[in-house]
């Protein structure tokens, strides 16, 4: 099983997660040129995509949909509530009604090898989730867009091969930032989006001896650096309450604009 950022941030995503035999896309925010130009780096294009996950409607996870959708007649999976809102969305022009397919959190399914199982995350969307994905006994999740955790987020995490994790925003940055007040509130509130240190806390609490990799995504491009969201996520996780230290696990950071390095899961 692999996994692969084609593009984290703020002002896009689209993560890569595969078998041999199937491959899936976690939302496509970014343009189905660049899209299909990150595949091709992996060996791969828009017609090896057996299915493309949607976690909510926002701009930076969807706005690509509609003309992969038309072009390559690709399943979209995604809740009741976020189908609606995608089809009140007139910028992505008109997608095929048969092509969305209607899931459930907590309710998990089966595209060919691999095993979806949604999850509830706290965001200010219609009905947003995240992705746990399973191929064998090897597990892995994209885990984005959440202002907040709790312990059911926690129950849903642990055990995971392999995590793309959000780290969204440096707290200060964004209180002394340019931003206006709404937005900042909104960023910092629990239908946000997860912090530097937020995302270290949880990643304490998800720490496991067979965890083979983590990466941190979606992170801020006016609000947070890569370097500063990689050493405060080290540092939360070697100051928790836990038996692990920041520099026991293999921790990269997604690349906003482009392709990260592949995961593979031993």
């Amino acid at each position: 099983m692999e996994m692969c950022s084609i593009a984290s941030g703020s002002s896009g995503n689209c993560i890569y997660v595969g078998s041999g035999a199937t491959h899936l896309l976690v939302d496509i925010g970014i343009s189905g040129k660049k899209a299909e130009s990150g595949l091709n780096t992996l060996g791969l294009s828009c017609r090896d995509i057996d299915g493309i996950m949607i976690t909510h409607e926002h701009s930076d996870h969807i706005c690509g949909l509609g003309v992969l959708s038309r072009k390559y007649h690709i399943p979209i999976y995604a809740t009741e509530k976020t189908i609606a809102a995608i089809e009140r969305i007139s910028s992505l022009g008109k997608i095929e009604k048969e092509l969305f397919v209607p899931i459930k959190a907590d309710k998990s399914f089966q595209i060919k090898e691999i095993t979806v199982n949604p999850m509830k995350i706290s965001h200010d969307a219609a009905d947003p989730v995240a992705y746990r994905f399973k191929y064998g006994k090897k597990k892995v999740a994209v885990a984005t867009d959440m202002g907040t955790y709790n312990d059911y987020t926690i129950e849903c995490l642990k055990g995971m091969d392999a995590l793309l994790l959000e780290a969204n925003h440096d707290v200060n940055m964004v209180q002394v930032g340019p931003y206006p007040y709404p937005l900042k509130q909104r960023i910092l509130g629990d239908r946000g989006h997860l912090s530097n240190e937020l995302s270290g806390r949880l990643l304490g609490l998800l720490a496991h001896d067979k965890l083979q990799a983590v990466m941190l995504g979606h992170l801020s491009k006016e609000n947070n650096m890569p370097e500063l969201a990689y050493q405060t996520v080290r540092v939360e996780l070697t100051m928790g309450m836990n038996a692990y230290k920041g520099n026991e696990f293999p921790i990269m950071v997604a690349n906003r604009d482009g392709v990260s390095p592949m995961i593979h899961i031993a």
